[in-house]
């Protein structure tokens, strides 16, 4: 079974027992969560929503809480003597699919 999910602006494809990284939200560690914006489910049967589902879920266990490695960003105007350097590192949750509950 699978399941298409919406979160942090971005849509994944997850199946259970899998780990998943998102967009950062607000969640202990160890925390279970319930995600209700399922956008499909699918196994034997394939159910679409418009745009969610109903009655769907998918339970996730928030694994980590952390920074992605550091991106740099580098930029300069050739004979200007104009560089800059800029850092940044994006947060993210790692979580785990528990269950998909379909409806």
């Amino acid at each position: 079974m699978y399941a298409i999910i919406r979160t942090g602006g971005k849509q994944y494809r997850v199946e259970p027992g899998e780990y998943l990284r998102v967009e950062k939200f607000n969640g202990d560690l160890g925390a279970e969560l319930d995600l209700t914006d399922v956008l499909v489910v699918g196994g034997d049967k394939t159910f679409f929503g418009e745009p969610t589902l109903a009655n769907a879920k998918v339970t996730v266990v928030v694994t980590k809480q952390q920074k992605a490695p550091k991106v740099t960003v580098f930029k300069k105007k050739r004979r200007q003597g104009y560089r800059r350097m800029h850092g940044h590192r994006q947060f993210f949750t790692e979580i785990f699919i528990k269950s998909i509950t379909s409806p």
